[in-house]
């Protein structure tokens, strides 16, 4: 049977690199520290699983439609109208929701050179064109950004804080990105890692949609609120894009489960507070003990640093990664985001980053 006779995917599907998730085992090695994906060290809340379980005795039901007790839950967390808030199966869902929506055959979608690789997954599958943007220092350059903008371009993904950099972009500088935009160009704000950001110059975004109409904002419960295996996300936006976006979205798109335990995780404050302390106190510690052996550490604003390796046989990331793995120490490899010479690490509990650094100080030979 030749490709002709046997049905095809759309143009574009094809080109798509398919997304790659950290590793989350080190074979033969007895205790494990995943610090691949950035998840929080410290769990779900305990009100959060609680409310989980209490959903079990009810699995026949069908989930509310429109995840009205979550959307209320974040309006009210966050000073937020629930009529313009959508709800999805993880971020990733509403990214591609938006792309779905916003892009056709010939488009384009502009994303910065180490951008979430959702980005050019969801506008390849929309059978548009991903157009990349330089960094500068491996943070978004507003400049660059407005200088690949065309007739074509429909949207315009910003990543603030950036995974896997770290890196963040002040809110002047995404108010200027705004103002430099077509109307009709929609701004995607991601900001995933906004509840770690402690900047006076960082807004998540949430200013910019309420007076704007071609703004939206996306958030997740994957980190700061430890519910990635639930894929619970949502969005914030103007009236008229949540009308298109729940035109398009599955019916039942967020199970139950994951409802009930998103109203009780952003009402756990002090659960979030407490994984917020942890944060900032082990960011600021493993960036500066790994930047004292040497090693180029890209500052951070979220729960995870970039740390990059020479060339040099014997000091490469791949190598570092390979003498990590075999101490239980799992690092998530970044060749896919155009850096072969370095590996992200989620910060973890007390024990792991002692370990990561430990470890890095063995390699660099400063033990």
């Amino acid at each position: 049977m030749t490709v002709l006779e046997r049905p095809q995917p759309r143009p574009g599907v094809l080109k798509i690199q398919a997304y790659v998730p950290g590793k989350s085992s080190a074979p033969g090695v007895a205790k494990v520290f995943k610090l691949s994906s950035n998840e929080t060290p410290l769990g779900a809340s305990p009100k959060a699983v609680e409310a989980y379980a209490a959903v079990g005795s009810h699995l026949e039901d069908y989930p509310d439609g429109a995840s009205t007790a979550l959307r209320e839950a974040i309006g009210k967390a966050l000073g937020l109208d629930p009529s313009r808030i959508v709800c999805g199966a993880g971020s990733d869902d509403i990214l591609n929701l938006l792309a779905r929506a916003y892009l056709k055959d010939g488009d384009e979608a502009i994303h910065t050179t180490h951008g979430f690789l959702v980005y050019p997954i969801a506008t390849l599958g929309a059978g548009a064109t991903p157009v990349v943007a330089a960094e500068k220092e491996y943070t978004a350059d507003v400049d660059a950004i407005l200088a690949r903008v065309s007739e074509r371009t429909k949207i315009v993904f910003l990543a603030n804080p950036n995974n896997p950099t770290g890196t963040y972009i002040p809110f002047d500088e995404v108010k200027r990105l705004h103002a430099g935009l077509p109307k009709h160009v929609l701004l995607v704000i991601d900001a995933a890692y906004a509840e770690y950001v402690r900047r006076n110059d960082y807004e998540s975004g949430i200013e910019l949609v309420a007076t704007s109409e071609n703004v939206v904002m996306t958030r997740t419960f994957s980190k700061i609120y430890g519910l990635a295996g639930l894929r619970l996300g949502w969005l914030y936006g103007p009236a008229h894009v949540v009308d298109a976006l729940n035109r398009i979205r599955g019916p039942f798109n967020v199970g139950a489960p994951s409802i009930a335990a998103g109203v009780a995780a952003i009402s756990d404050t002090a659960h979030v507070e407490h994984a917020r302390l942890h944060n900032e106190k082990w960011l600021a510690w493993t960036s500066e003990q790994i930047a004292d052996l040497g090693l180029k550490v890209t500052p951070s604003v979220g729960n995870f640093i970039l740390i990059h390796f020479p060339e040099t046989r014997g000091r490469t990331a791949a190598e570092a990664d390979a003498l990590l793995t075999s101490r239980g120490a799992v690092l998530r490899a970044v060749k896919a985001y155009h850096l072969p010479n370095a590996l992200r690490m989620t910060i973890g509990t007390e024990e792991a980053n002692r370990l990561v650094v430990k470890t890095l100080a063995e390699f660099v030979g400063k033990t």
